[in-house]
């Protein structure tokens, strides 16, 4: 099976605003698409191949409407998690230099002229980002990126605006447009204390929101609405429990473990005969191919910090 990474789906009707269910999103060989959910309790046992793979290309149809295309060649991954020819098929791709007067299809440019927000995000580390959501991703955007605290600061009329806004505000505060997941999962392994971070990101949105108050700019207004952060992400987000990096690479090997708690792509797992927690990046398997099985994560003797 081809790993496409972890999911967050929408919240049910009448739920709360909090990005819904994660699940391991697989392809099999002939293409088929599959996902296992994952929730508290979830044992996962896989063997990881070799290599790295292509995971095809999206046609976008518009704002709620796109197809995703296997790679016709079953490729070696070249740029990212694509080869150059599923990389150059891409629709996606072109999305970031729309707001600069790049050309785009049809399908894409319906998407990207479709109401969107502009969030501030901080992570457990105190990194803290700006971003983009469209209208019907603006819940789990953000529990897919794994955010600790988020709230939305702009509401703009079209992704043309909204990307304006996300890049003046790198320009102009500093806030980056990147936080790597290596970085979000080192801040799992010892999370800033709840109210500090909460104060870190008050203030991030509090300097944004002024910034955006003094635009003589038409097409968005400023907003103040908080993100409410998934369940199930709160014992990875808040624990202070003894914890531990994953032992092994995501690359090849055999691999065993059970999901206790899920941030984005960032897992909270338990191995056989441990107490203390292991922070997982399944993000880290995104273009892996694996076989399950019954296996477990071989651990070596372990040193908690006397300190």
């Amino acid at each position: 099976m081809l790993v496409h990474g972890v999911a967050w789906d929408a919240s049910p009707a009448g739920g709360l605003p909090d990005g819904g269910s994660p699940a391991l999103r697989l392809q099999s060989p002939s293409g088929e698409r599959s996902a296992v959910p994952l929730t508290a309790g979830t044992g996962l046992g896989f063997r990881v191949l070799d290599g790295l793979w292509c995971l095809g290309h999206s046609k976008v149809h518009g704002p709620r409407d796109r197809t995703h295309v296997p790679c016709p060649e079953a490729a070696p991954a070249e740029r990212g998690r694509q080869c150059g020819q599923c990389f150059a098929r891409d629709d996606s791709r072109l999305m970031h230099d729309f707001h600069r007067g790049g050309s785009v299809p049809p399908g894409l440019r319906a998407y990207l002229m479709q109401p969107h927000w502009l969030y501030i995000a901080s992570f457990a580390n105190g990194a803290t980002k700006v971003g983009t959501a469209s209208a019907p991703r603006k819940w789990q955007r953000l529990a897919e990126q794994g955010a600790v605290h988020a709230s939305y600061v702009a509401h703009a009329e079209d992704g043309r605006a909204v990307r304006i806004l996300e890049d003046l505000v790198t320009r102009e505060l500093g806030t980056p447009q990147l936080v790597r997941s290596s970085a979000k999962a080192a801040g799992l392994l010892e999370p800033r204390a709840v109210v500090g971070l909460s104060c870190v990101h008050k203030a991030a949105a509090v300097r944004t929101r002024e910034l955006l108050d003094g635009l003589a700019m038409d097409g968005f207004s400023t907003v103040e609405e908080e993100w409410q952060r998934p369940g199930f992400a709160d014992e990875a987000c808040d624990s202070y429990g003894r914890r531990h990096p994953y032992p092994q690479a995501f690359d090849g090997g055999t691999h065993g473990f059970t999901v206790r708690s899920l941030s984005g792509a960032i897992a909270l797992a338990e191995l056989p005969g441990e107490e203390c927690g292991f922070i997982a990046d399944l993000g880290a398997l995104k273009g892996r191919r694996i076989e399950f099985g019954d296996y477990r994560t071989d651990v070596p003797a372990l040193q908690d910090s006397l300190f």
